[in-house]
């Protein structure tokens, strides 16, 4: 860590002046343990207090490259993509799905480690597969997140409360090269902020974030292939574009508590059951083409986003 901050420093010196800007610090920071691998009380206090816990090593290398070859299967999911503006000149490419499906995609979200980490950090009460997505910033043009919440967007879908969360899995190390997440931490106590339509984005109000920007710290969440984040819903966070030469690839799932049923039909579903699986099951899966249950959003679909309201 302490070789990764200097680079911070002596790489980006614009990223350490002003208010706090750090890499994740170690009080959100957790490390996977297989067969012992348990939601503690520290890791809920940390959650809580910051917005967001830390994960390291929660897949392996052999199950991060079975589900990589999985999302790079062009009979797969991939069918699915499509393209969002930025704002400014790039775009970022994303599938989304509705329902996790019994895939390798869908095995790795129904997971254990996974749903049920998310279920326990979310008060343990029954959660539900809101939707997963892929998120692809492809080397030299990838686009860039505005500063958002989450719930900035899911507010508008019906859901009554802020009881959802994200888990953010890397396929691919990001890093300050690449456009890794930036958070501010401990930002979801703020509650939600309002958001303006940037692009084909949601923006959260800039001066809000400026203002909170002077009290919170600032975290680069640099993070390896296989690391998870897990993140509440109203964590301001924003990302930059990719101006290397390395794709970042990532793999986000959102839960959503069964008590939090959205009251209308929307573009996500509404409480389906969720069915987990052990850890296991991800490395038994051989299925990459089997899509029907899965229901892929169309970008036009997306009414949280202004220009498809109606």
């Amino acid at each position: 860590m302490i070789s990764t901050y200097q680079c911070l420093v002596d790489c980006h010196p614009e990223r350490t002046q002003g208010a706090s800007h750090h890499i994740a610090m170690a009080d959100s920071e957790f490390f996977y343990t297989t067969g012992s691998w348990r939601v503690t009380e520290a890791m809920k206090e940390a959650y809580h207090e910051n917005g967001y816990i830390i994960v390291r090593n929660m897949f392996n290398n052999e199950e991060v490259a079975k589900v990589r070859e999985a999302l790079e299967d062009p009979s797969g999911v991939q069918k699915f993509s499509f393209s969002r503006s930025d704002g400014k000149s790039r775009d970022l490419r994303f599938v989304l799905w509705n329902h996790p499906g019994h895939d390798v995609t869908g095995v790795m979200a129904r997971t254990q480690r996974v749903a049920g980490t998310a279920e326990e950090l979310l008060g343990g009460d029954e959660v539900y597969h809101y939707h997963t997505k892929l998120v692809m910033k492809d080397a030299k043009i990838g686009g860039k997140f505005l500063w958002h919440q989450d719930y900035g967007y899911w507010y508008k879908n019906g859901c009554l409360y802020p009881d959802l969360l994200s888990v953010f899995i890397p396929m691919d190390e990001t890093g300050l090269h690449n456009g890794c997440l930036q958070v501010l931490k401990g930002s979801h106590r703020l509650g939600r902020i309002d958001h303006r339509e940037v692009g084909e984005q949601l923006e959260a109000d800039p001066e809000r974030v400026t203002e909170a920007s002077k009290s919170l710290e600032h975290v680069y969440v640099e993070m390896k292939a296989g690391d998870a984040l897990f993140f509440n819903c109203n964590l301001l966070h924003t990302s930059a574009a990719n101006n290397s030469d390395r794709r970042r690839w990532v793999f986000i799932v959102a839960f959503n508590k069964r008590s939090n049923n959205p009251y209308k039909d929307h573009h996500h579903p509404r409480y389906t059951p969720l069915h987990k699986v052990p850890d296991a099951a991800l490395m038994e899966c051989r299925v990459v083409d089997d899509l029907a249950d899965k229901w892929f959003m169309r970008n036009d679909e997306d009414h949280s986003v202004p220009r498809n309201l109606h």
